[in-house]
């Protein structure tokens, strides 16, 4: 009771010392000065030049990979003349299949002809542990001893 008594009489008399403080003066900070007009003029910013495309220069390109140990099997061609990019690419996936992509991009947008040659086959899945698993130790089982309690 007698904490209770000591916490009100402190809160109480914080509350009055608060009323009691004098008040601010009311402050403002004047306003920025503006800056004064630079002494010399500025030119006017340049105008960007606006980009002139230059026509598609005319190419052709081809590549061939053949890796019989790394299973390797992959080419790309691909031509342009001034109005459009033709070509196509091959990779062998690796379930059997070969992939053939087709496409054709021109001012149009880029057209594709995705298709597939071959059957996918999957390898039969065999577990890499021996099928006959036995533990390297062997559990020996013993009873529990006969309780000799006597009271």
């Amino acid at each position: 009771m007698h904490q209770l008594i000591t916490i009100l009489v402190l809160v109480f008399s914080g509350t009055i010392a608060q009323l009691n403080l004098p008040k601010t003066p009311g402050y403002s900070t004047p306003p920025p000065k503006p800056y004064p007009p630079p002494g010399y003029s500025t030119p006017p910013p340049k105008p960007y030049p606006t980009p002139g495309y230059e026509p598609m220069m005319p190419y052709s390109f081809s590549y061939a990979v053949v890796d019989g140990p790394s299973y390797n099997n992959f080419g790309h061609q691909e031509t342009a003349d001034t109005k459009a990019v033709t070509g196509s690419y091959r990779v062998a996936l690796p379930d059997g299949r070969t992939q053939i992509v087709t496409y054709k991009a021109d001012e149009n947008g880029y057209v594709a002809d995705v298709r597939y040659e071959g059957k996918a086959t999957y390898p039969e899945n065999k577990p890499s542990y021996p099928p006959n698993y036995k533990p390297a130790y062997k559990p020996a089982y013993q009873p529990a001893p006969p309780k000799n309690y006597k009271p």
